[in-house]
């Protein structure tokens, strides 16, 4: 039996560090803004990149496509001998995860003593990261490829998404919302609580007037969402759009509210952040339900 590596993309918006750390491989998702396209080595910083939004620049986003995904998958093989199981960002939201089977098809054809296999998260940002996070610990628990990849697709659900934008606009533009959705967040001071659902899609499910009671409602939901899965939250992961100071304040309702003490809070990668804006908030954890 061989050996297996944990393999993702970048719109886990985990550090660097923690993909050198655990040795976790991941492909990168481009974006373009101001003509420019980053990808892979080439990335701008996050404060550099929320600026130019903030500045009114549009960026676009790309997914993997199936020859990067396959280059990964052979690099991985060659490199170190060993199966591979792939937590790929929602299909709800991107290509990526069809790319990653594709590439997962053809690479076993091609070598036949090789198993990848290959989740559709139905996650995005920190609330993908978590999960990998998850089969990063199973398998220093000793579960093998196959064990690892049942616990992670049958507790898929159970990784819940809450957040808050500043201006629903930058999700509209990217198709994630509706016009109609994005509507809501041209009244005064009334700031969207937004989740990932299900099927791994976008959903607006509600509205709070002003920015605290925006924040504080992300905690609301936690408390009625965790559930039986409090003692499953080793590590509490908070994201954010350049705005690092209230994802603190978030950590601190959460320490006060739950007792977590533990967190892991880091920015949105640009891929996300590109339609989520400045200023987004996202709280992630194991819970009963999305």
């Amino acid at each position: 039996m061989n050996d297996y590596m944990i393999v993702t993309d970048s719109t886990t918006d985990l550090p660097l560090s923690y993909f050198k750390e655990h040795n976790v491989r991941f492909a990168t998702l481009p974006y373009i803004i101001d003509g420019e396209t980053y990808e892979d080595d080439h990335q701008l910083d996050g404060k550099t990149f929320y600026e130019k939004m903030r500045n009114g620049a549009l960026p676009t986003t790309s997914q993997v496509n199936p020859d990067k995904a396959l280059k990964l998958f052979k690099d991985v093989i060659s490199e170190s001998d060993c199966d591979i199981l792939c937590i790929a960002f929602s299909s709800g939201l991107s290509g990526t995860y069809n790319s990653f089977r594709m590439a997962a098809e053809e690479c076993m054809e091609d070598d036949p003593d090789h198993k990848i296999i290959v989740i559709d998260s139905l996650a995005a940002s920190l609330g993908e990261g978590l999960m990998v996070h998850k089969a990063v610990c199973l398998k220093k628990q000793g579960l093998s490829l196959e064990e690892n990849a049942k616990w992670i697709t049958e507790h898929r659900l159970n990784f819940v998404h809450n957040f808050t934008v500043d201006d629903l606009f930058h999700l509209h533009r990217g198709g994630r919302i509706s016009k109609a959705t994005a509507i809501i967040g041209s009244i005064a001071n009334v700031k969207p609580i937004l989740h990932v659902d299900d099927e791994g899609h976008l959903i607006n499910i509600g509205k709070v007037r002003g920015r605290k009671k925006a924040l504080s409602s992300l905690v609301d939901s936690m408390e009625k969402q965790i559930g039986q899965y409090k003692n499953e939250n080793d590590v509490i992961f908070i994201s954010h759009g350049d705005c690092e100071e209230e994802a603190n304040e978030v950590a601190s309702l959460v320490t006060k509210r739950l007792g977590f003490k533990n967190f892991l809070i880091n920015p949105i990668s640009p891929t996300i952040g590109a339609h989520a804006g400045p200023g987004t908030i996202a709280l992630f954890y194991m819970g009963d339900y999305r």
